[in-house]
């Protein structure tokens, strides 16, 4: 019977982790351990000529003789990892990356997180076994062998099974990105989720190539193919396509128009010395008790601003419905699921991490600094308290919303959208 590599081992505790929810930290050490066996391994491989159970043909330089444990302190705690023994070598073998890894412990830390973060290029592996005299301790070809199974690992991570997480509010935002030199910048969206258990979650980035409804639409449907639940409410910002988008794949989903963009566009048709008293009123509608409050409000608004500040009111209006969806949720979920601000700020750390580095074009490379942006920010992330009177609210909101479409659908079926997943309407 055949021994599992420690790798191998680790690659599996690895996918549970995946399947448990994302753990900053632990994933953070299982990387780490991950690239050291890996490494490790590698280089035994190349020692002895042959991996394991290989047979070749070539005169024998060695043998693996078991493995041992090694340990390395970190900043986030101890990492254990095999250690392959080998005998039988002309002179004993002695790893040169055993030996190096207590000055490289920062390094590694730095890479294991974009291990899946971001996928991994030869230079990152090459950097985090490099010794004091500036040489890499693995060979190139050895490089290349970890890189290329750390990328198939990434990728795994990237397209994931997403199904064992119950998502109640779903987070939608782009942002506009040089993914071609010398072509416009073009729309990636991120995907993140608020699980029943009040787990902030990861689901996808995605590079729209197009701008229009069936780029947006498509993303969306990775979701669902990856076995995403649908969600009571989704947010996003007012592009159209998005909107669209939004509606045809999570049809039974509440749609919640992100109030932080729509108080900023209603503000630009407001003069500055006004601003404050009309903003007062705007939120009086979009934050009020319940939606029938909402909308006895902006009947107010309207009748109060109408002649003054016609543009800002025709603004407040636009979608208005979509402004005050979170109103149907328990009081102490609104608040979070209002705004898409969780994403504003993080595309805030994407875009200073791009400004400095001025070759970080590509489709491959951006999402890769992003991944890396996401989800570092993300370790400062506070899981949401949902009790469980909450979270049967929600259920019954749940089956409400299924009956209600049920109902839409088979009196009044809803011709195709071709509106732009970007524009320059009000967003």
């Amino acid at each position: 019977m055949k021994k599992v590599a420690g790798s191998e081992a680790t690659r599996k505790r690895i996918a549970e982790l995946m399947n448990e929810g994302f753990d900053a930290s632990e994933l953070m050490r299982t990387g780490m351990r991950l690239m050291i066996e890996q490494a490790l391994e590698t280089e035994v491989d190349e020692a002895l000529g042959r991996g394991r159970y290989e047979r070749t043909d070539l005169p024998t330089r060695g043998y693996r003789n078991g493995a041992r444990v090694g340990r390395m302190k970190t900043a986030e705690g101890v990492v254990d990892f095999t250690v392959p023994q080998v005998t039988g070598t002309p002179e004993p073998f002695v790893s040169k990356v055993r030996q190096n890894l207590p000055d490289r412990s920062g390094e590694l830390e730095r890479v294991a997180i974009e291990m899946y973060a971001r996928g991994l290029s030869m230079r990152d592996i090459e950097a985090a076994f490099t010794d004091e005299s500036g040489r890499c301790t693995l060979s190139k070809s050895a490089a290349s062998q970890v890189a290329e199974k750390l990328w198939q690992d990434y990728q795994a991570f990237a397209a994931r099974d997403v199904s064992g997480a119950d998502i109640l509010y779903l987070f939608v935002d782009g942002v506009a990105e040089r993914l071609h030199i010398g072509q416009r910048r073009e729309p990636v969206l991120a995907a993140w989720g608020i699980a029943s258990t009040g787990e902030k979650l990861l689901l996808g980035l995605y590079a729209a190539s197009k701008e229009d409804t069936d780029s947006a639409r498509e993303c969306l449907r990775d979701l669902k193919a990856r076995g995403m639940n649908d969600p009571v409410l989704v947010a996003s910002e007012g592009a159209p396509g998005l909107c669209r988008a939004l509606e045809e794949v999570f049809p039974r989903a509440l749609r919640q128009r992100c109030l932080a963009h729509k108080i900023r566009n209603i503000g630009n048709k407001v003069p500055d010395e006004r601003w404050r008293e009309v903003k007062a009123h705007a939120l009086a509608a979009y934050q009020a008790i319940s939606p029938m409050a909402a909308r006895n409000a902006a009947d107010a608004f309207r009748r109060m601003y109408e002649k003054e500040f016609p543009g800002a009111v025709a603004c407040f209006e636009d979608d208005f419905e979509a402004c005050i969806a979170h109103l149907h949720l328990p009081i102490a979920q609104r608040k979070t699921t209002r705004t898409t601000n969780l994403l504003e700020r993080l595309f805030g750390e994407d875009r200073r991490r791009t400004k400095i580095i001025p070759h970080a074009f590509g489709e491959k490379p951006v999402l890769k600094l992003m991944f890396a942006a996401l989800i570092r920010a993300s370790q400062s992330w506070r899981r949401v308290v949902i009790s469980e009177f909450e979270l049967k609210q929600l259920s019954e909101l749940r089956l409400q919303l299924k009956t209600d479409f049920a109902k839409q659908t088979s009196a009044n079926p809803k011709p195709a959208s071709l509106h732009h997943f970007s524009s320059k309407n009000r967003t």
